[in-house]
């Protein structure tokens, strides 16, 4: 959970970001980004976990657009678990994901259990990536995929500029780099192990989101959530777009499979 310091996925923060990336996403590349972390996957039929699932854009997508037949959202946000669940009233019961308040730690079911484990960049909250990649080979069924993108760091020593981003984004990261999550997933037990770096494609899109918050969206933003906290993530998105423009700060795509 955050400490008295960190940013809350709060009804503010969850309306600003919805703001920029789309209804249900909490981070960029709305469906098309999703459905470019599970090609190749049919999930027809199959059982989905998805890590760390916010406000249920992508949970709602499998469930309905992929035609997974069970399919269970999990966050540690009590906040963004009510607005998903309120929203998913809204789709037939035989359609209807489930959502899950979970506390940090280990994940809340037996073993084998999944079809595929999804996890669109939230496992940057969680620092010992070998722990949580344990848990996402133990839930998975034999010959079960996982599926996912999240925020990596270069190999590089962290720079003032990332430790600036870092510090102002106020979330919790725990950054990790490509190597820290090969050898995790590795450890853990993962065959085919794939790293797919998306900093090209996400560097040009952070520069026109930073100038939408700062022109189109503002005044729609800072009556929504105050005028403080809108000129807060205009900076938050400045900082971001250094550090991608750096390299320093590399979306990445992440696919293995378990035994």
């Amino acid at each position: 959970m955050a400490d008295e310091h960190e940013q809350e996925y709060d009804a503010a923060f969850v309306e600003l970001l919805e703001s920029v990336w789309g209804e249900g996403f909490l981070s960029p590349g709305g469906p098309e980004e999703v459905g470019r972390i599970l090609a190749g996957l049919d999930l027809e039929g199959g059982r989905v976990l998805d890590v760390g699932c916010g406000t249920g854009g992508a949970t709602f997508l499998m469930a309905n657009e992929r035609k997974a037949g069970h399919v269970v959202g999990i966050d540690v946000s009590a906040a963004v678990i009510e607005e998903a669940e309120a929203r998913s009233r809204k789709y037939p019961a035989e359609r209807r994901p489930r959502f899950r308040l979970i506390e940090p730690g280990l994940l809340p079911f037996p073993d084998d259990q999944f079809d595929v484990v999804f996890s669109k960049d939230s496992l940057i909250h969680i620092p010992d990536k070998l722990a949580i990649c344990r848990e996402i080979l133990r839930v998975l069924r034999p010959g079960g995929v996982f599926a996912a993108s999240d925020w990596l760091r270069s190999d590089e020593p962290i720079s003032p500029q990332l430790q600036y981003y870092i510090d102002v984004e106020a979330l919790g990261f725990g950054m990790g780099t490509a190597e820290d999550y090969r050898r995790a997933l590795v450890g853990a037990g993962f065959l085919e192990v794939r790293l797919t770096d998306r900093n090209v494609w996400y560097r040009a899109i952070a520069h026109e989101e930073h100038a939408a918050l700062s022109g189109p969206l503002y005044a729609r933003l800072v009556e929504r959530v105050g005028e403080e906290f809108t000129r807060h993530e205009i900076e938050v998105w400045r900082a971001l777009t250094v550090v991608l423009d750096s390299g320093e700060l590399r979306p990445t795509h992440l696919r293995a499979r378990k035994p």
